[in-house]
């Protein structure tokens, strides 16, 4: 492993996983896109993938079944639509990664997302009407999906479909542990066809899942002591700043 990773690099990428995981513990999602930001600065793109894979499909599986089966069962109820659209559209869109414009993946993607939570955060209601509800679910699925696909951060997508239904925290929470969760198995699926995951990368990957679960460990106490308003503004800011890093990627990085 340390032929691929040197160890003053390898220490980073524990203590940017830590901080993944920590996040994450604390709103529900962006340690993938925290672990690709930090990684990706430091170590090959594919190598970055590969190296979050097994920490993201371990912490979302923590996540949703922190409730147990019953909880993960009913979370996912009223909501398996979008999770089957984003499934399916991710496990195609991850076989073409290395054939698509980065810049302008992530241009469509930051946009949107930014403007959204920017919105959201000073108080302009922005909510899905009942009747939009059906569409609402198809287009934010299938952006989740494809951008899950091409980089394995299909968190922003997912955020913004529940907050834009108004879902509660703990049903907030559930579900996207449950979708991020399910991606997972799919991406890892997905990226051991491709070859992102392979006998150099799965090691990497695999130490890294200690590093995130610490993190989400301490991120879960924070986010036991927020009332919903607090941990819907913390999940906007969260979304904000992801959503301007993947602008920062399309134009900048």
């Amino acid at each position: 492993m340390f032929d691929l990773v040197p160890v003053p690099v390898f220490a980073l990428a524990l203590a940017i996983t830590f901080l993944g995981g920590f996040v994450k513990g604390a709103v529900g999602f962006a340690l993938p896109l925290i672990m690709m930001s930090g990684l990706g600065a430091i170590l090959p793109p594919e190598v970055a993938l590969a190296g979050l894979i097994l920490p993201a499909v371990v912490a979302n599986c923590w996540q949703a079944f922190r409730q147990g089966l019953g909880g993960a069962l009913n979370s996912i109820r009223g909501h398996w639509p979008f999770i089957v659209i984003g499934m399916s559209v991710m496990m195609v869109s991850a076989q073409i990664v290395l054939d698509l414009p980065q810049w302008l993946f992530f241009a469509l993607i930051g946009v949107p997302i930014s403007l959204y939570s920017a919105l959201q955060l000073m108080g302009v209601p922005l909510r899905v009407a009942p009747h939009r509800r059906r569409l609402a679910t198809v287009l934010f699925g299938a952006v989740g999906g494809v951008m899950g696909g091409f980089s394995a951060i299909w968190g922003p997508p997912t955020v913004a479909y529940l907050t834009s239904l108004d879902v509660e925290k703990r049903e907030h929470v559930l579900v996207q542990g449950m979708v991020y969760f399910l991606g997972g198995l799919v991406l890892l699926a997905a990226h051991l066809r491709s070859g992102v995951l392979n006998a150099g990368t799965v090691p990497l990957s695999a130490t890294l899942v200690i590093p995130a679960m610490l993190g989400m460990w301490v991120g879960q106490r924070m986010n036991d002591r927020m009332d919903r308003a607090q941990f819907l503004r913390m999940t906007l800011m969260v979304l904000l700043i992801a959503g301007l890093n993947l602008v920062r990627r399309a134009f900048f990085a």
